[in-house]
């Protein structure tokens, strides 16, 4: 079974494409993932690279910016290509599902972060389902 789910904090903006002849959309983008402390109690983190396609490539580019914290869920993937002929490898999370866990309100030119629970954009947003939960109704 190959499935991963990652909760992180993008590191750049998404780069969306479109594949030539068929138009489908592509996006590329890292986030940064923390893992558990070291015995030395150092946080570390890891930096993965994630590619999602079709309408929710659309919806990463227009609605998550660095900084975004996301969850993605997908497979892991391993490509190899040659460069300099040298082989490399190159690993990547495939993503079928992102779940957007907050976003900068770009429509009001405010850069505080909010947090979205359980929310996936599908179309058009208004600015009534960006509002914010506040900090005191999270369980956790």
């Amino acid at each position: 079974m190959n499935h991963v789910v990652l909760i992180g904090r993008l590191t750049r903006d998404p780069e969306l494409k479109y594949l030539a002849g068929s138009g489908t959309a592509v996006a590329n983008f890292a986030i940064a993932v923390d893992r558990e402390f070291t015995k030395d109690n150092k946080k570390e983190t890891d930096f993965i690279d994630i590619q999602v396609w079709g309408k929710t490539a659309e919806n990463c580019a227009n609605y998550l910016g660095k900084g975004s914290m996301c969850a993605v869920q997908g497979s892991l993937r391993i490509e190899t290509y040659e460069k300099d002929g040298e082989k490399r490898k190159a690993t990547k999370i495939n993503a079928n599902r992102v779940q957007f866990l907050d976003s900068k309100n770009k429509s009001e030119g405010n850069n505080e972060l909010k947090f979205v629970p359980n929310f996936e954009p599908t179309g058009n947003l208004n600015n009534n389902e960006w509002d914010a939960i506040s900090e005191d109704s999270i369980p956790f």
